[in-house]
């Protein structure tokens, strides 16, 4: 199987091991982290009930680019339809103007992603790659940075600027700037977006990402009387 069918389960068994939570075959990121879960391709029975127990009763957990069927009584609460673009012809670009964003820099990341709503993002999240942030006057104006990491491959996330910075193209210099990092690690970067988000889809194109597959982004819930060992 190639690394990106199952890039949660790849990253969380791979370079992200020293983040992994794990009961079984049942895999989860910190929530401060990432909220994403992830499970074997083909999950059997007793791989649900390690999600399951890991979880717990009620709990919810969020697949990414993963479209296994969960078992009857477990409730699919949303389902997010996207793509996945790969990167093997993005060599990027290293931008004058980015900088790296570390732990003194979460609350202004945070509140840019309150501002710009790129998507999941949490108090550690910039602890799962490197983050380069764009700012004005001070200000964080524009962010994008490293979030799964199968074998081989780095998701470039967390694209975002401030609605009153868009249309100069930071979005685009920031991503092109995280690829070169990862390219220097002989790396190749790919992406997620949602299908509806058609701009982004078509701006990550004209950088050189290429579609790669459709991915469904389901969050599931762990039935709230299941029986945990």
């Amino acid at each position: 199987m190639h690394p990106l069918d199952n890039p949660a389960w790849a990253s969380l068994t791979g370079p992200h091991a020293h983040f992994a939570e794990r009961r079984g075959n049942a895999l989860r990121y910190p929530v401060e982290v990432s909220p994403f879960v992830a499970l074997p391709a083909d999950p059997e029975p007793a791989d649900w009930e390690d999600m399951a127990a890991l979880a717990g009763p009620g709990g919810l957990v969020p697949f990414a680019a993963f479209a296994a069927t969960p078992p009857e009584g477990w409730e699919v609460v949303d389902s997010v339809e996207g793509v996945q673009l790969s990167g093997e012809d993005v060599m990027g670009a290293p931008d004058p103007e980015a900088v790296i964003l570390g732990p003194g820099d979460v609350p202004d990341m945070l509140d840019l992603v309150e501002r710009a709503r790129p998507g999941p993002f949490a108090i550690r999240t910039f602890e799962m790659g490197t983050y380069l942030g764009i700012r004005r006057d001070g200000v964080l104006v524009a962010m994008a940075g490293e979030r799964l990491h199968p074998p081989g491959w780095t998701e470039v996330s967390a694209v975002c600027t401030d609605e009153a910075f868009r249309g100069q193209g930071l979005g685009s210099r920031l991503v092109l700037a995280v690829a070169a990092g990862i390219r220097d690690r002989g790396e190749i970067p790919f992406l997620h977006a949602a299908a509806f988000n058609t701009t982004a889809i078509r701006l990550y194109q004209a950088l050189g990402f290429r579609l790669r597959r459709q991915a469904m982004f389901p969050a599931v819930r762990v039935p709230a009387d299941v029986p945990v060992a």
